[in-house]
């Protein structure tokens, strides 16, 4: 039986009252879940379990960037999009690597990506520029 485990990066919550503190940092999780700087592990969808990356075919980097919460507060205030701080990326340069992966509208110069399965995301964001995607280590599982 193979088991799968998620990420605990250190996050700020920008738009939240309390800050979470983790007991693991990301170069923790660099040395669990990385490879001779490539995922060592199938990455997953948290919520269904669908297949987003095979192991070996992205690229970590030590990235800081912000993404909107998967769940925002009901109580926000209208327009607001509540937003968190993640540390720790899997880099993708090319679209057709994912095995499974949905884009959200453009925000600015970014679409996020989210599962295609599922719609759960965002799992981290598709940069117009370069054309390149970062997952978020924080945001997915790994098998």
């Amino acid at each position: 039986m193979k088991f799968c485990t998620h990420s605990k990066i250190f996050s700020i919550s920008l738009n939240m009252s309390e800050t979470e503190n983790n007991t693991t940092t990301p170069e923790d999780d660099q040395t669990e879940y990385v490879e001779d700087g490539k995922n060592k592990m199938t990455i997953k969808c948290q919520f269904c379990g669908s297949k987003i990356l095979e192991k070996k075919t992205a690229k970590y980097i030590p990235q800081k960037k912000e993404l909107p919460l998967m769940k925002q507060d009901v109580n926000r205030k209208e327009g607001e999009v509540q937003k968190e701080m993640l540390d720790g990326y899997y880099h993708v340069e090319n679209m057709y690597i994912f095995e499974n992966i949905g884009f959200t509208h453009q925000v600015e110069s970014y679409k996020y990506l989210i599962c295609a399965d599922c719609d759960a995301g965002p799992v981290g964001y598709y940069d117009l520029d370069t054309k390149h995607s970062y997952v978020a280590l924080s945001r997915v599982i790994h098998c």
